[in-house]
């Protein structure tokens, strides 16, 4: 998903929840940081590297491909953005290497994503902005994982494009120019680089697939690889809706409101009086300018108030000026503590799985702290989990 979903469909969402203007602000301007939290910008914030969820194309040219490197690659993309579904899947005649890559593949409605919600609960509005944008890249996602391999990710030259109207089936073109803008008209679409390197970056999540997954009016068709290259049907805007209800369900649950979030469950009564509101958005064959702008004004109608564009630097100053015992008081100290804690659960979740791709975790409780010095500060706020 990218900011038209990420900042501006947060904020309605939120706001429908019965948060307020300025609490739906913290939200989505936390949600939409996720995609831009770096380890370039927290080192200029002389902040702590291991909150990075996310890592610019600059960084990614540089990342080492050995065990390290692709263990640090898993664990930012797989925490923030490629939730995994189910970390015991079993299939059958594979190797170890192959079957914990595949417990990695995202989709909606897994156990981790009840976790990622809990984890937020009665913490701050950037927490609950953080497990937003977790949630909904479990729905734009599905099908690809957060660690770079060519066995999971690939596709092939089986791609096609559902055009409603006319019903027709276009084949997609893609091309490696990243320079050139995708071309709806003609369904010319940019995706990384064929490589059959098992480990390469260009096998990371669903770079193969360009930014199809991205676009809220796409549906399309195609054959994975981890499916034996059986097809696949995605439908953006039916997936697309079922994340934003069920992020107003969600945080409902973080506001107060419901006792529980459970998997699979939808706030269909607080959305139903907007469902032909924002399936016309959702369907709309545009890009982010354009899908940014109608969220944007669909928001502006719900609560009355101007939202903000988002601004990278709006809260850097504030974070820089901060005394050193005070930094985690404010809005990017919030978010960073939200960062390290989900990724850190996330990290330790896979590694009890059996699974080593995002490194080693320990458990706090049980053996003391005796990880990375940037997690210390979660041990006194957290209720469970490791630490990296």
């Amino acid at each position: 998903m990218q900011k038209d979903f990420h900042y501006y469909a947060t904020y309605c969402a939120a706001y429908l929840a019965g948060y307020s203007h300025e609490e739906s602000l913290a939200i989505c301007y936390s949600a939409q940081f996720v995609d831009l939290c770096s380890a370039t910008l927290l080192s200029k914030l002389k902040a702590p590297r291991s909150a990075a969820t996310t890592q610019l194309q600059l960084e990614m040219m540089d990342a080492r491909a050995d065990k390290v490197g692709l263990q640090d690659i898993t664990r930012i993309w797989a925490s923030f953005h490629f939730l995994p579904y189910d970390l015991y899947a079993e299939r059958e005649k594979c190797g170890k290497k192959y079957l914990d890559k595949y417990r990695l593949i995202c989709k909606p409605n897994g156990d981790l994503v009840v976790e990622t919600v809990n984890l937020a609960k009665d913490k701050s509005l950037q927490a609950a902005g953080v497990a937003m944008h977790v949630l909904a890249d479990t729905w734009a996602h599905s099908y690809f994982a957060g660690t770079p391999s060519f066995a999971i990710n690939n596709t092939n030259y089986h791609f096609y494009e559902l055009i409603p109207d006319g019903f027709i089936e276009r084949k997609i073109k893609f091309i490696h120019s990243t320079s050139a803008p995708d071309d709806f008209e003609n369904s010319v679409y940019v995706n990384s680089l064929y490589q059959t390197s098992e480990n390469t970056i260009m096998n990371l999540g669903h770079g193969r697939a360009g930014h199809l997954p991205d676009y809220s009016f796409m549906r399309y068709k195609y054959l994975p690889a981890w499916a034996d290259y059986d097809e696949i049907l995605k439908d953006n805007p039916k997936e697309y809706f079922s994340a934003f209800s069920q992020m107003v369900c969600a945080l409902r649950y973080l506001r107060g409101d419901t006792d529980s979030f459970e998997k699979d469950t939808y706030d269909t009564e607080k959305v139903s009086p907007w469902e032909s509101r924002i399936k016309e958005i959702l369907i709309k064959r545009q890009g982010e300018a354009g899908a940014c702008e109608d969220w944007k004004a669909f928001g502006e109608e719900l609560s009355g108030c101007t939202i903000d564009d988002f601004d990278i630097d709006r809260y850097q100053d504030e974070y820089t000026a901060a005394d050193p015992d005070a930094k985690d008081d404010t809005f990017l100290g919030k978010f960073i503590l939200a960062a390290l804690s989900q990724k850190s659960m996330v990290t330790n979740r896979i590694f009890k799985s059996g699974n080593k791709l995002a490194g080693y975790s320990i458990d706090y409780q049980k053996k003391g702290f005796r990880g990375n010095r940037d997690f210390l500060s979660l041990v006194g706020q957290r209720k469970g989990g490791g630490a990296e």
